[in-house]
């Protein structure tokens, strides 16, 4: 992956968009995965008071602090059903609750329990999670931004040149692996990427010019035209793209003559679906903000359509 590609993916991925990052042990993953709060705004005044009242019902906060940094919850694989979701005698908020406003990381993600996963699947759609009891039925509100992690194959070394797999053929291997990552929820993901091992040469060259603040403030200005373009159209309880309803979509997202040419040639190419569609829409409009365009023009679109390419390169391994 490119320093400039790299670059980008973490300014989208900062406006609430799902990503997958897959690459070998050691390569940086869960590193980048943990300076993501760096780059991300300060939550707004309602944002602070909805993460506190969650923590609070959660037992979470000690001594009356506050803070107004978003959310960074990152579950063990072995996390249960009820960890991630909620649950107990009293109906407590789980994980993903935990991280509304903010991020919730999954490293391996094809260790956790199928289910687990799958549970994830509601609260992607709709921003919210019912926690279901004998005594209580509570629901919590749940918009998070999912970010995971994984190894190509259960020993990591599948992408690396000249390895041979000792268990199998090596398409074999990671198909089986990655096949426990159900479709509906690989379809639910924008961003896919695979990050290269980092070599002893990489560590040695100079630190980037840019730093957080700088990709920060990009992100701020980016979140701050798509918050005025939803309250312009009535709905100020939309933040960013990635909350934008399908129907809102089809009117803010309009490409060009030749991005439509190009999403339709890849919308049959690639067999998307429709929520797959709409997320590439998301995307694009989200690529374009970045860049202060008004309308989606045909490189957003590819740019957008490149991030989908690693889940059709599992589909067809599994």
């Amino acid at each position: 992956m490119s320093p400039r590609k790299g670059r980008r993916l973490t300014q989208i991925r900062t406006i609430v968009h799902i990503i997958l990052i897959m690459g070998s042990p050691g390569a940086g993953k869960s590193m980048l995965a943990a300076r993501l709060p760096s780059i991300l705004p300060p939550l707004s005044p309602s944002e602070l008071l909805e993460v506190s009242m969650i923590a609070s019902v959660a037992g979470e906060i000690r001594d009356g602090a506050l803070t107004a940094q978003r959310p960074f919850r990152s579950p063990h694989h072995s996390a249960s059903m009820a960890a991630l979701t909620g649950g107990g005698l009293r109906a407590k908020p789980g994980e993903i609750s935990l991280s509304h406003h903010g991020v919730l990381f999954l490293d391996e993600l094809p260790e956790f329990d199928p289910r687990v996963l799958d549970s994830l699947r509601q609260p992607l759609e709709n921003g919210e999670v019912a926690v279901s009891r004998a005594n209580h039925r509570v629901t919590y509100p749940a918009r998070f931004m999912l970010v995971a992690a994984m190894n190509p194959c259960r020993c990591g070394h599948a992408f690396e040149p000249g390895f041979s797999c000792k268990r199998n053929r090596i398409e074999r291997c990671t198909g089986d692996y990655q096949a426990r990552i159900s479709g509906p929820l690989m379809d639910r993901i924008d961003l896919r990427i695979e990050v290269p091992a980092v070599s002893a040469a990489d560590l040695i060259l100079p630190p980037p010019a840019e730093g957080s603040a700088e990709v920060a403030a990009r992100v701020a200005a980016a979140r701050d035209i798509q918050s005025a373009r939803y309250a312009a159209l009535g709905l100020a309880n939309i933040r960013t793209n990635a909350e934008a309803p399908a129907s809102v979509l089809e009117t803010i997202a309009q490409a060009d003559s030749a991005g439509t040419k190009l999403l339709r040639e890849a919308s049959e190419t690639m067999r998307l679906s429709a929520r797959a569609y709409h997320r590439v829409l998301r995307v694009a409009r989200t690529l374009a903000d970045l860049d202060a365009a008004a309308g989606i023009t045909r490189l957003h679109l590819a740019e957008a359509l490149s991030y989908r390419a690693l889940a059709d390169d599992l589909q067809r391994a599994a």
